[in-house]
């Protein structure tokens, strides 16, 4: 009985020491938590799909040149439980998304709000991945 239950406590021990890579890319490390933007743009396309939905828009900068944007936020399955399908952002949406940057300065963005250009709030209150 004894071994048993000390092969079992090495098997749990060995699970917990494998798996903790395997959400340690779930974090927000990436991007700049402590400064928020925000940027107004053309949707371009929309990922709706696994393991993180991505939206692409096209942002004019202070000298009227385009840049493309892109945002990251949750799985389908949890944005779908907040309300949101395949079709919540189309290509030609005007949007202006507030959120955190990459902190390596490329324009990648986890949302912490997004507004159409309606008024209609489509996330609010979010913080990249886990709170849609």
């Amino acid at each position: 009985m004894r071994s048993k239950l000390l092969s079992l406590f090495a098997m749990f021990a060995v699970v917990l020491t494998v798996s903790g890579p395997v959400f340690a890319h779930h974090g927000n490390a990436a991007y700049e938590t402590t400064i928020s933007v925000t940027v107004k743009g053309t949707v371009t396309a929309f990922w709706f799909i696994n393991p993180h939905t991505r939206f692409y828009l096209d942002v004019k900068d202070d000298k009227g040149n385009i840049e493309q944007w892109q945002g990251e936020m949750g799985p389908p399955t949890m944005l779908a439980h907040r309300g949101w399908g395949k079709n919540s952002l189309k290509p030609g949406d005007q949007i202006t998304v507030t959120g955190h940057r990459a902190k390596n300065g490329s324009n990648s963005i986890i949302p912490q709000r997004i507004v159409l250009s309606t008024g209609e709030e489509l996330l609010k209150g979010g913080r990249g991945g886990d709170e849609y």
